[in-house]
C-alpha cells in the first residue's frame, strides 16, 4: 500500500506533467537548440561526467556549445557566468559565499574547469540561456547549442533532445519523499535516449537505449594505503569504482551529498588517516574543488568517465534530431 506522502507526491508530479503534455503550461524556447542531460532519481546517475563526455566529443568535432545549470546549493541568486579561474582558495567555513564552489555550485565549477566551455548558472534556465547567447554575441562565441544540465524535470524550457541517465536502482525504485525517484519510470516515454549501465540496458524496452560504462581514470598513481572519502548521493558506487581501478582504501568515509567541507571535516579526515595508518587520501573531482588539498597532504582525485558505446553514431544522430546546424 502506498503511503499518503508518496501518493501526494505522485499526484503532484502527474498533474504537473499533464499541464505540460497538454500545452497548458508555458514553455520558453531559446534561439539555439537545447540538449538536456537529466535523470529520474536524486543523484548518483552520472549526469556531470556524462555532460563532460558529451562536451569533449563536441569539442573534438569543432562544435561550440555552452552549459546551462541550476547551480544546486549555491549561495548566490540570479544568472551568473561561472569563472573557472582558481582566483581564491576553495576551502573555507561552510556557507562562505566567497569561494567559487559556494558561488556557482560544485558541479558547474567542475564543468567549467574541465571542459573550458562557457557555463551559466541560474534558477531560470531560460534566462541563463538568454545570458549565454548574449555573452556569445558580445564575445565572439561560436556556440551552436546549449547543454542543459539536470534538465529532464525543467520542462518550462523547450529542449530539442532529451537524454535520461538511469542509475542501477532506478528500475526498482520508489518515488520521493521516501524513495529516490523524482518521477515514475513511465516518464521515460518523454526521453529521446535512455543511457543505462551495461547490465541494465538489456532490461529496458525503450526504443533508443544507449549503453554506458563508468570508469575511473588516474592522472597519477594513488597512495598505496589511502583513506577514501566523498560527498555523493551514492558513495557505494565510488567505493566500487575504486576497487575496479585497483585502489583498495584502508578505510572509507561518506559525507552527505554536495557536502560543504569545514575545518572540522579536515581535522576528522586527518584523525581517521592516523587511526587507519593511511598514507594519503582519495576522493572525487567534485569533492576536491570544495577543499584545500594542501591541508590534507597527498590527495588523489580520479576522473570519473562515462563511456558511451558507439558514441560517434549516437551523438551524430542526436545532433541531426536536435537540428544543430
Amino acid at each position: 500500500m502506498t503511503d499518503p506522502l508518496t501518493w501526494l507526491f505522485s499526484q503532484a508530479v502527474r498533474i504537473r506533467n499533464a499541464r505540460y503534455d497538454s500545452g497548458r503550461a508555458p514553455v520558453s524556447r531559446l534561439r539555439l537548440p537545447v540538449i538536456s542531460v537529466g535523470n529520474l532519481s536524486v543523484g548518483g546517475s552520472g549526469k556531470t561526467p556524462f555532460v563532460q563526455t558529451l562536451g569533449r566529443w563536441l569539442a573534438a568535432q569543432g562544435i561550440g556549445y555552452d552549459v546551462l545549470s541550476r547551480g544546486y546549493r549555491r549561495h548566490s541568486r540570479g544568472v551568473l557566468r561561472v569563472d573557472p579561474s582558481p582566483r581564491q582558495a576553495n576551502f573555507g567555513l561552510a556557507g562562505d559565499p566567497g569561494s567559487p564552489a559556494e558561488l556557482y555550485g560544485d558541479e558547474p565549477l567542475l564543468l567549467a574547469r574541465t571542459l573550458e566551455a562557457p557555463v551559466f548558472v541560474g534558477e531560470d534556465r531560460f534566462l541563463a540561456g538568454l545570458a549565454a547567447e548574449a555573452w556569445a554575441r558580445q564575445n565572439g562565441g561560436l556556440a551552436r547549442l546549449h547543454i542543459l544540465d539536470d534538465g529532464f524535470q525543467h520542462r518550462q524550457l523547450h529542449r530539442d533532445f532529451d537524454i535520461v541517465l538511469l542509475a542501477a536502482g532506478d528500475l526498482r525504485g520508489t518515488l520521493l519523499p521516501f524513495g529516490r525517484l523524482r518521477e515514475p519510470l513511465s516518464a521515460l516515454a518523454r526521453a529521446d535516449a535512455v543511457a543505462a549501465p551495461e547490465d541494465l540496458a538489456p532490461l529496458l524496452t525503450a526504443p533508443n537505449v544507449w549503453q554506458v560504462r563508468r570508469r575511473l581514470v588516474l592522472d597519477r598513481p594513488a597512495p598505496s594505503r589511502p583513506l577514501a572519502f566523498c560527498g555523493l548521493a551514492r558513495p557505494q558506487q565510488f567505493w566500487q569504482s575504486l576497487g575496479q581501478a585497483g585502489i583498495q582504501p584502508v578505510a572509507t568515509y561518506a559525507f552527505g551529498d554536495h557536502h560543504r567541507y569545514t575545518a572540522r571535516d579536515i581535522a576528522l579526515l586527518k584523525r581517521l588517516a592516523r587511526q587507519h595508518e593511511a598514507n594519503g587520501f582519495v576522493t572525487t573531482e567534485k569533492d576536491l574543488i570544495k577543499l584545500d588539498a594542501a591541508e590534507l597532504g597527498e590527495v588523489c582525485a580520479p576522473q570519473l568517465r562515462i563511456e558511451l558505446a558507439d558514441a560517434d553514431t549516437k551523438f551524430t544522430a542526436m545532433l541531426e534530431t536536435a537540428g544543430v546546424r
